[in-house]
């Protein structure tokens, strides 16, 4: 099941979600946190949900989601309109769907993201991509390649992505262990 699912999916605005398949293996827990953003309205609840699975996606790309990565992506919710509590619940979740089906889910999530958003929001989430991704101290060949990878799914042309990497240029791990006199 997607992440974007998880928090009302697909469902349309006012009608009672269909039943799901192994709804009762979802656990209390689970149930607690849906239950605290359902005072959202669904599509910024969508929107949310879309945002830090791709967080949660640049954080996971080198296979591991360190706790300033996890700051990181709870400054962006409460920038994007979340409440502290809500953005600890939400990123939590979105760690949990990244590590659990990501590769089936980032390019499907990403895309649902592209179609919901505007080219503003779609440069500001790469933007914070990369800030979660530098977080703790460097951006590595793995997050690199998601970064354009994600790039590319948001459909951000070469020139903007290309400009954007140039802001991080001092960040990339690579660059940063390059010395030309060894």
């Amino acid at each position: 099941m997607s992440f974007m699912r998880f928090l009302g999916g697909n469902a349309n605005a006012g009608a009672p979600a269909p039943e799901r398949p192994g709804i009762a293996a979802e656990t209390e827990a689970v149930r607690n946190i849906v239950a605290r953003l359902e005072s959202l309205p669904l599509e910024k609840a969508r929107f949310l949900a879309g945002m830090a699975y791709v967080l949660a996606r640049a954080a996971n790309a080198d296979m591991e989601i360190t706790e300033v990565e996890t700051q990181t992506i709870e400054s962006v919710l409460v920038a994007s309109g979340l409440d502290e509590s809500q953005a600890v619940l939400v990123a939590e979740m979105a760690k949990l769907q990244e590590r659990t089906t990501g590769e089936t889910s980032d390019y499907l999530v990403t895309r649902e993201f592209r179609d919901e958003s505007n080219e503003e929001q779609q440069l500001s989430l790469l933007r914070a991509c990369f800030d979660v991704a530098a977080a703790d101290g460097g951006i590595s060949a793995m997050e690199s390649g998601t970064l354009d990878e994600i790039a590319n799914e948001l459909d951000i042309d070469r020139e903007q992505a290309s400009a954007m990497r140039a802001e991080f240029a001092d960040k990339f791990t690579a660059r940063l262990n390059y010395r030309p006199d060894a």
